[in-house]
């Protein structure tokens, strides 16, 4: 691949997006992995809807180590909220990052809250 490791990602990304499609019965749990953070959200693209959504960054997560207990800190409450907003089943998008580490703790705390995909 060339160019640098953004469009190399970013390519990736699309090329994952070109299969993967949340609907409202069972929508994509979309996650972005920054150097510091990780975010994930519920979202339904029939509507353009985010039904639920979690990061590293709020008080509920907080810790002093951003790391894979984080990620698997906001698996779970991503989880825990799309459960609320009703929904059981998802499709993962791990956003054209490897599954490994950090998206790997998020996918896996989500699937400990209830989540199936």
């Amino acid at each position: 691949m060339s160019g640098n490791r953004a469009q190399a990602r970013s390519r990736r990304h699309f090329r994952v997006r070109k299969s993967v499609h949340g609907t409202a019965i069972r929508p994509r749990l979309a996650v972005f992995r920054s150097n510091k953070h990780i975010y994930a959200q519920v979202i339904d693209d029939d509507q353009g809807r985010t039904l639920a959504a979690a990061s590293s960054k709020e008080s509920a997560v907080k810790a002093t180590n951003l790391d894979v207990d984080a990620a698997s800190a906001v698996g779970k409450l991503v989880g825990a909220r799309a459960k609320d907003a009703g929904v059981s089943q998802v499709v993962f998008d791990r956003g054209g990052f490897q599954y490994h580490g950090r998206v790997k703790a998020l996918a896996e705390g989500a699937r400990e809250s209830g989540l199936e995909f």
